[in-house]
């Protein structure tokens, strides 16, 4: 049995890039950094590490996270590993290794944008009453 299953939870490290495709889809780059912290054995001191992954994403999933994602928004990306190769213009072999989306979760939003509504109060919504005879079971 094999599985090709990756789970990632990081930030945006740029905008995501929205393009279209020759066939009409829609396709989202973008990369996410995730960290990873441990005590060191020989020092006993904490340590950090980063690392960057390449997203791509297709479809309506592509479109939704151009949209609501920025530099700096956290999410959760699931989805499979996989490396491409291409011959560049000098001619040496080319890889990228990057991770198609199969599912995105957004995460919440950026303390900037709580502070901000927080700062700019707003009239508060009213809330409709519904009527037993307006549910449909």
């Amino acid at each position: 049995m094999n599985l090709n299953k990756t789970f990632l939870i990081g930030n945006l490290t740029r905008d995501p890039e929205l393009k279209t495709l020759p066939s009409g889809g829609s396709v989202c780059n973008f990369s996410i950094a995730t960290n990873r912290t441990w005590n060191d054995k020989s020092s006993g001191q904490k340590k950090q590490d980063t690392e960057f992954h390449n997203i791509v994403v297709f479809g309506k999933m592509a479109e939704s996270t151009a949209e609501y994602m920025k530099k700096g928004s956290s999410l959760l990306v699931e989805g499979r590993i996989q490396t491409r190769s291409w011959e560049g213009q000098d001619g040496v072999k080319k890889y990228k290794t990057e991770i198609v989306a199969e599912s995105i979760q957004f995460g919440a939003k950026s303390s900037s944008s709580s502070q901000q509504s927080e700062q700019e109060p707003s009239e508060p919504e009213e809330e409709e009453e519904i009527k037993v005879e307006d549910i449909p079971f």
